[in-house]
């Protein structure tokens, strides 16, 4: 039983098994999804919930974010970092803010002041750990629109701060750093079978974010050319070389970044290479 986030992540989520391996669909307000594979049931909850259905064993494994976790100091085995969101490849973080022509400068600036957050617990426990005394509390969404008339700070999660610098606000300080998680029931992860399941899931997941922003590069080079070709073509390990039939020529391959493809292109055609081609990648297992 699968646990995964309805929500913002949850296209990107689809895609990335899909990527992986899996097909999932779902309806538009069907919170059960169709996994091809029978081995697979699950469900899309929000990712608030999540690590407690899990710690609960109704779910053996999901998908939610660190902050989650510790949010609800959920007790369960975190299988493997995934590090994707619905528009980057970036960590996320939970940031504290103020109006950006604000007064308050830092966190102790904020003693007797009141901070609005989704993320409760932690945001009290951070203002704990500094020695200040805020009211902090809960937000039911919207947090940015809330400072400074209803509330002095706010603590929200951004990736890029665009959207905090459209709402004119200023960090002051950043609170956690947080990424998806592939994590697992304790009780579940100690089943040979389920947690060899679950082991896989991690791997080909893994592998399909490690495709991300990777190509295929092959091509046929004369061999002459090959020294200096290897010496500025890049690869995960080295690219593999072949003899063809013509003594004198060689097939190479290799998995590149997609961004240097560009500059590699012409510099393997000025070296004679021939039949370039350039292909994507679903899944790379390093």
């Amino acid at each position: 039983m699968l646990g995964l986030p309805k929500g913002s992540l949850e296209e990107s989520t689809i895609a990335l098994f899909g990527k992986a391996g899996w097909k999932i669909t779902k309806g538009s307000r069907s919170y059960k999804p169709s996994i091809d594979d029978p081995e697979l049931d699950g469900r899309f909850v929000r990712a608030q919930e999540i690590s407690r259905y899990v710690e609960q064993g109704f779910f053996d494994c999901g998908l939610t974010g660190y902050d989650w976790i510790v949010e609800n100091g959920s007790d369960v085995v975190e299988v493997c970092d995934l590090i994707y969101s619905k528009a980057t490849a970036l960590k996320s973080r939970w940031v504290l803010c103020v109006k950006e022509d604000s007064p308050y400068k830092d966190i102790k600036d904020l003693e007797g002041k009141r901070v609005a957050t989704e993320l409760l617990n932690v945001t009290k426990k951070f203002f704990e750990d500094k020695g200040v005394n805020a009211e902090v509390e809960f937000s039911w969404g919207a947090t940015e629109v809330k400072v400074p008339d209803l509330v002095d700070a706010i603590a929200d999660i951004t990736e890029t701060g665009s959207s905090l610098r459209a709402n004119n606000l200023r960090i002051i300080d950043t609170i956690l750093y947080t990424n998806t998680k592939l994590i697992a029931n304790k009780a579940a992860w100690e089943i040979p079978e389920k947690r060899a399941k679950i082991e896989t899931i991690a791997l080909l997941l893994q592998a399909a974010l490690n495709a991300g922003g990777k190509v295929g590069l092959k091509l046929n080079l004369p061999k002459a050319s090959l020294p200096k070709v290897l010496s500025e073509l890049p690869a995960l390990r080295k690219p593999t070389v072949s003899q063809l039939s013509d003594p004198a020529w060689v097939a190479v391959e290799t998995i590149v970044d997609e961004k240097l493809v560009r500059d590699l292109i012409p510099t393997l055609r000025a070296n004679g290479g021939e039949g370039i081609v350039e292909y994507p990648l679903n899944k790379v297992i390093a």
